[in-house]
C-alpha cells in the first residue's frame, strides 16, 4: 500500500457532557478498506455502533483511540482539551498519515497536512468510522464510572445534562468526575446538596 492511501479521519466524542473525559479518534481505512454502514454514531443505534466498531479494529489499516481527562477539560477548556485528544490518537497511530481529515472547522497542529471538513462524520468514511471508536470507547468509559458512582445514572445518559442527571447533581452533589467549567456544575459549588 502506497502511504498516499494513508487517509486518517479524525473526530470526537463527548464534548457536551456535564460528566467524564472527551475521547477522540483516528482511523486509517486504506484504499482497498471498504466498510458498509458508515455513518456519523450519533445517527446509529448502540448496537449498530457497537458491532461496527468491531469490523473497524479489525479491518482497519490503522486506528487509536485517546482521550483528555476532567481536570485537562477545567484547566484548557472542552475545545482545547477536545484537540488535545484528537493529537494523542494521532500521535497514537502506529504509522503516520498522509494526510489527517478532521471532522469540524478546527484542528489542532498534526505531523502532517491537515484539513477540516465540516460535518465530515457524515461526509468521510474515515471520519465516520473515527467518530463510532470514539464514541464507543466514550460510551464504555462511562459504563465504568457508572460502577463507581452510580447515583448519577451515568449508564443512562453517559453524563450528558438531561433532567434525570441535573436532578441527582442537586440532590447528590458533584463529583471528581464532573467538569466544574461547565455553567450547570459550575453553579452547585457553592450550593449544598440536598439532604
Amino acid at each position: 500500500m502506497h502511504e498516499t492511501d494513508w487517509i486518517g479521519g479524525v473526530d470526537e466524542a463527548g464534548r457536551g457532557p456535564l460528566a467524564g473525559p472527551v475521547y477522540a479518534a483516528c482511523v486509517i481505512l486504506g484504499s482497498d478498506c471498504t466498510i458498509e454502514g458508515l455513518a456519523d454514531s450519533k445517527k446509529l443505534s448502540e448496537r449498530k455502533r457497537t458491532y461496527l466498531a468491531g469490523v473497524i479494529k479489525h479491518r482497519a489499516r490503522a486506528w487509536a483511540v485517546a482521550s483528555a481527562s476532567v481536570s485537562e477539560i477545567d484547566r484548557l477548556n472542552i475545545l482545547q482539551a477536545s484537540l488535545l485528544a484528537m493529537q494523542r490518537a494521532v500521535e497514537k497511530l502506529p504509522l503516520v498519515p498522509s494526510i489527517v481529515l478532521v471532522d469540524g472547522n478546527q484542528s489542532p497542529r498534526f505531523n502532517c497536512p491537515t484539513r477540516t471538513i465540516i460535518k465530515g462524520d457524515s461526509l468521510v468514511a474515515e471520519i465516520s468510522a473515527a467518530s463510532i471508536l470514539a464514541k464507543t470507547a466514550r460510551d464504555a468509559e462511562m459504563q465504568r464510572l457508572h460502577i463507581h458512582f452510580p447515583v448519577y445514572g451515568l449508564n443512562q445518559h453517559k453524563g450528558y445534562p438531561t433532567k434525570a442527571h441535573l436532578e441527582a447533581l442537586k440532590h447528590y452533589g458533584i463529583s471528581n468526575i464532573h467538569r466544574r467549567s461547565f455553567a450547570p456544575v459550575r453553579a452547585l459549588l457553592t450550593e449544598p446538596a440536598s439532604s
